[in-house]
């Protein structure tokens, strides 16, 4: 079969959104995302509660995504999904979908890894925009992860560091929920930050070894800084909110790139990848556009709805899969954990 006539249908539920793409070889046909808003009303995502609604949302979102693609199913070559890391429950939805869907229309299935996803999401063809040259380095940050990954090739990657406790887009969410403020907080810390003095408030920068990171200790010094302020003024908050949040933001954004560019000076590297949800956070932005300049490096930002945990992703790894024939059997299983280049826990 030609490269050009490959056609992936990728599907995405590993933690609270579910998501349908199709692609044409590298381009994006169709990518749509059906978001869970219950989690809302409890501060945070309900494994339970996601499952549940999976079930609800793939059936329609499969039937959307084709129509939107303006494909047949029959024209399919391969069904990709995500095996893992993430909830075990929402990962079985998916996964049982697929196996089933790959089956019923007698064509390949494809295993993907959400991590893996995530950095190859760079190499969906995007107007205007390049992938990075191998070899380069790629950090994930969102909701659930935090890693600095150097990539030789499409599945020749080296983990270099991670979160060894909270992700960093948790702990934006755990510190924005201290502050009062709606899950999810992240965008909100960002928001509020732009208005604020960065300079206002110190929180401590954890000393963790090699690339590794920790968030846990910054949270806690965040409770502890809000309940020694609020214990003699209960308006501490309410009206040091934006000041806050500037100085938490920049607290975070200095952990990451202290690692960063620990890694960019230890492998001599300085195609740097940015992937995750925090990707949008305009202090990174900031932080990277600077590292620019100063450090001679180029780096890589996907566009937004290739930051957020989308099917479109695991359908660019689904097609270089493809095209180097490793698929899947029917005897695959979800993983809630499964670490880049190795095999499931």
């Amino acid at each position: 079969m030609r490269e050009k006539d490959i056609y992936i249908l990728a599907i995405e539920s590993s933690c609270d959104d579910t998501s349908v793409a199709v692609l044409h070889g590298r381009k994006t046909l169709s990518n749509l995302v059906a978001t869970q808003q219950i989690h809302r009303e409890y501060g945070g995502v309900v494994p339970e509660l996601a499952s549940r609604a999976h079930q609800q949302h793939i059936v329609p979102l499969v039937h959307q995504a084709l129509a939107k693609a303006n494909i047949d199913k029959k024209l399919l070559s391969a069904i990709a999904f995500t095996r893992g890391p993430g909830l075990l429950g929402s990962l079985l939805v998916g996964t049982s979908f697929a196996k089933s869907l790959a089956l019923g229309l007698g064509i390949p299935l494809i295993e993907v890894n959400h991590m893996e996803a995530h950095i190859l999401a760079h190499f969906i063809e995007t107007p205007g925009k390049s992938p990075p040259p191998f070899p380069f380095l790629a950090m994930t940050i969102s909701g659930g992860h935090t890693q600095i990954v150097k990539v030789n090739g499409y599945f020749d990657m080296e983990v270099l560091g991670e979160t060894l406790d909270d992700a960093v887009g948790e702990a934006f969410d755990k510190t924005a929920k201290l502050l009062g403020l709606p899950y999810p907080g992240g965008p909100l810390i960002d928001k509020y930050a732009g208005q604020g003095n960065p300079e206002a408030f110190d929180f401590p920068i954890p000393k963790v070894d090699g690339l590794n990171f920790s968030f846990s200790g910054l949270k806690t010094s965040v409770l502890y800084f809000i309940q020694r302020n609020t214990k003699n003024d209960p308006d501490f908050v309410a009206r040091e909110r934006d000041n806050i949040c500037a100085s938490l933001q920049q607290t975070i954004v200095t952990i990451l790139m202290q690692k960063l560019k620990k890694a960019a000076r230890e492998t001599g590297i300085r195609h740097i990848a940015i992937g995750g949800g925090v990707a949008a956070n305009s202090g990174i932005r900031q932080a990277l556009s600077e590292a620019e300049h100063k450090l001679g490096w180029t780096t890589y930002i996907p566009p937004f709805q290739y930051c957020t945990d989308n099917a479109g992703m695991i359908g660019i790894v689904g097609y270089l899969k493809y095209l180097d024939n490793r698929f899947t059997d029917l005897g695959v299983s979800a993983q809630a954990r499964y670490r880049i280049g190795g095999q499931p826990h």
